[in-house]
């Protein structure tokens, strides 16, 4: 199996369909409750559904590997971050914003430590 396709609610088609076009995403299905977005980089596919509550409890992370240049870009066209870049204790540089509903998205890199970090499970266990 491969992730492939992540769908978030939200309580404004319009207004996260431009916030998303914005970021980077190129649109792929457009419908007054549903779009669905190719990813800036790959193949992976992004959508968001109108509903009501949105919870916004799920992360988004988008990998960058020149992520501070990708913070200062962002930054310069309008987006407001909660966080500058800075190094976390996993080994991740991270920087962080919200969507429209609140979702955060996390730019980020990681490097080898995404799939291999010095606290990695053995490949034997499973």
């Amino acid at each position: 199996m491969r992730l492939n396709q992540i769908t978030l609610p939200v309580s404004d088609i319009p207004r996260s369909k431009d916030f998303y076009a914005r970021l980077g995403f190129r649109l792929l299905v457009d419908s007054p409750h549903y779009c669905r977005f190719l990813a800036p980089d790959g193949d992976a596919t992004f959508s968001i559904h109108a509903e009501t509550p949105v919870g916004t409890g799920a992360v988004i992370y988008l990998e960058s590997e020149d992520m501070d240049a990708d913070y200062h870009r962002l930054q310069a066209v309008g987006f407001v971050f909660e966080t500058a870049p800075r190094d976390e204790s996993w080994l991740w540089r991270e920087a962080i914003l919200r969507d429209p509903d609140g979702h955060r998205i996390k730019l980020y890199y990681a490097g080898e430590n995404r799939i291999d970090p010095p606290w990695r499970v053995s490949p034997d266990r499973h």
